[in-house]
């Protein structure tokens, strides 16, 4: 899952970053308007932590650039001005939620994880396709009731296919999911063979039906 953080006070952006990644979030960060406009234009987020007073503007057009390309990422307003007004107008212009500062890095977890499972995964903590169970608090696999040892990088990659299942998934999108890096930047995939190897391996080992599909010149597809 990847996350971006849009807040120019360092101390506090460097803290949530060290937090999220320790829950497995790949972060990305911005500390001015423009800069998380050329973050958002290389990447679709699964949350963004958004910081109203910003140096180069407001963080509200960070909302209204989302609105009016019809983006679907996540939102959370972090900001010192607890006023009504502020949450309102954060509301009406798309965000998920509101989070006064100061706050305690738990809550805005707890609150990243909320947005997520609800609207990629229908508010559900567990992820259940046909004969495999994932468990998105926990971190663990299930394969008919047997739990599956994976590495951070298979879990992710795992996940990112079963959130997307029945498309194609390019070779760009999944580097850029398990690596946090641009895709077009390698200069191979071989690290994504690896992963998706020893993945297919320890699920057929536990006797999972092969759902992870090649498609030849485009990339992968999970398909049920």
């Amino acid at each position: 899952m990847r996350i971006l953080i849009i807040e120019d006070e360092k101390d506090l952006s460097k803290s949530i970053v060290t937090y999220l990644k320790r829950e497995n979030y790949l972060c990305d960060t911005a500390d001015q308007v423009s800069t998380g406009m050329e973050k958002m234009e290389d990447f679709d987020y699964d949350c963004i932590v958004l910081d109203i007073s910003l140096p180069d503007g407001n963080g509200f057009q960070i909302l209204k650039e989302l609105k009016a390309n019809n983006r679907t990422d996540g939102v959370i307003v972090i900001s010192a001005r607890d006023s009504l007004d502020d949450r309102i107008e954060g509301l009406n212009l798309g965000a998920d939620d509101y989070l006064p500062k100061p706050f305690h890095l738990s809550e805005l977890n707890a609150r990243i994880a909320a947005i997520i499972r609800r609207k990629r995964f229908q508010g559900s903590n567990i992820l259940t396709v046909k004969d495999l169970t994932i468990d998105l608090i926990g971190k663990v696999v299930m394969v008919n009731d047997r739990s599956l040892e994976l590495t951070r990088k298979e879990f992710d990659l795992l996940l990112y296919l079963v959130s997307n299942k029945n498309r194609v998934i390019s070779k760009n999108a999944i580097a850029e999911n398990i690596s946090g890096e641009r895709g077009e930047y390698y200069e191979s995939f071989d690290f994504i063979y690896s992963h998706m190897k020893n993945l297919k391996k320890k699920l057929a080992g536990a006797g999972c039906e092969d759902y992870i599909k090649s498609v030849y010149g485009m990339g992968y597809r999970f398909v049920v």
